[in-house]
C-alpha cells in the first residue's frame, strides 16, 4: 500500500507525462549568431598638414604608372592620345609647399617662387599682373604640368611679361610643358630643367586648321614666332632650326624632347 506522499509523487508523475503527451512535437529552434569585427588601421606617414601630403608619403599610394599604361598600339588608336602627356607628374610635385594665394594657373609659394600648372587663357596675363602687384618679389616659376595655350596671342603677352619680371623658369624633377608653355620657359632670363623634365612640340595651326607647313616659308606669319625665338636670345640660326623642329610634328600630334635637346638651342643654368 502506498504512503500519502508517495501516491501524490506519483500522481504529479502521471500529470506531467499527460501534459508531455499533448505537447507540439516540434521544438523552438535556437540560431546563434557569431559576429566578427574587423578594425582598419590606417597608417599615419606623420603628416598633418592635409590631404595632399599624406597621400604623398606614403609608398602605397603611389601608383605603378608603367603597369597601368596600354600597349603602344592602344594609345595610337586613343584619339586623345597626342593631348596628353606620356606619365602623370610626379606625386611629390603636389605637396611642395602649400600655396598661399592662387591666380589661375599660379600658386604662390613663398615671396620669392610661384608654381604654375595648367593652361594659359585670355584672362592668365591680367591673374600674372595682379600677382606681381600683390607679391613684387617673385623671381623664380616653376612648371610642373603646363599643357600648353587657349589663347596664343596671351601667351606671347605672358611671355614677354616673364621676361620683364626677370624671372627664372624652371621645369622640376617629374615636370612637363607641352605646346605654348615652352614657350614660356624660354622667357625666362635664366632657365633651368631637371634631367628628366619633358617638353613637347609640335606645329600651330590657325582657326582654320591650316600649319605652319601650309604657309609659303616667305609668309610673315612665320616672322613673328622667328622674331620672338630671337627676342628671347636665341641666335638666327637656332631660332629657325627650332621653329622647323616644331613644325615637323603636326598639331594633333606631339614630340617629346629631353632636357639635353633643349640645350642644343638655348643655354640652360
Amino acid at each position: 500500500m502506498l504512503s500519502p506522499s508517495a501516491f501524490l509523487r506519483t500522481l504529479i508523475v502521471a500529470a506531467l507525462a499527460a501534459v508531455l503527451a499533448f505537447a507540439p512535437a516540434h521544438a523552438q529552434q535556437v540560431v546563434t549568431i557569431t559576429t566578427t569585427t574587423v578594425t582598419w588601421t590606417y597608417d599615419d606617414a606623420g603628416d598633418d598638414d592635409g590631404a595632399a601630403d599624406s597621400d604623398a608619403g606614403s609608398d602605397e599610394s603611389v601608383i605603378d604608372e608603367g603597369a597601368a599604361l596600354l600597349d603602344d598600339e592602344a594609345l595610337a588608336e586613343d584619339a586623345d592620345f597626342a593631348a596628353t602627356r606620356r606619365y602623370a607628374p610626379a606625386a611629390t610635385l603636389k605637396a611642395l609647399g602649400h600655396a598661399k594665394a592662387r591666380f589661375g594657373p599660379f600658386s604662390v609659394i613663398d615671396g620669392a617662387t610661384v608654381r604654375m600648372a595648367g593652361d594659359v587663357t585670355s584672362a592668365t596675363p591680367r591673374q600674372f599682373a595682379a600677382m606681381l602687384a600683390a607679391y613684387p618679389g617673385l623671381k623664380r616659376l616653376e612648371m610642373t604640368d603646363c599643357p600648353g595655350s587657349l589663347d596664343e596671342e596671351a601667351n606671347l603677352i605672358l611671355a614677354r611679361a616673364i621676361r620683364r619680371a626677370g624671372m627664372e623658369t624652371i621645369v622640376p624633377a617629374g615636370g612637363s610643358i607641352r605646346s605654348g608653355a615652352v614657350e614660356l620657359w624660354l622667357a625666362g632670363v635664366t632657365r633651368r630643367a631637371a634631367p628628366d623634365a619633358e617638353f613637347g612640340v609640335h606645329s600651330w595651326a590657325d582657326e582654320y586648321g591650316r600649319e605652319a607647313n601650309d604657309y609659303p616659308a616667305n609668309d610673315p606669319v612665320h616672322a613673328e614666332y622667328l622674331g620672338y625665338y630671337r627676342e628671347m636670345g636665341l641666335n638666327d640660326a637656332k631660332a629657325r632650326a627650332f621653329y622647323a623642329l616644331t613644325n615637323s610634328t603636326p598639331f594633333d600630334d606631339v614630340r617629346y624632347l629631353t632636357r639635353d635637346d633643349m640645350a642644343r638651342f638655348v643655354a640652360l643654368n
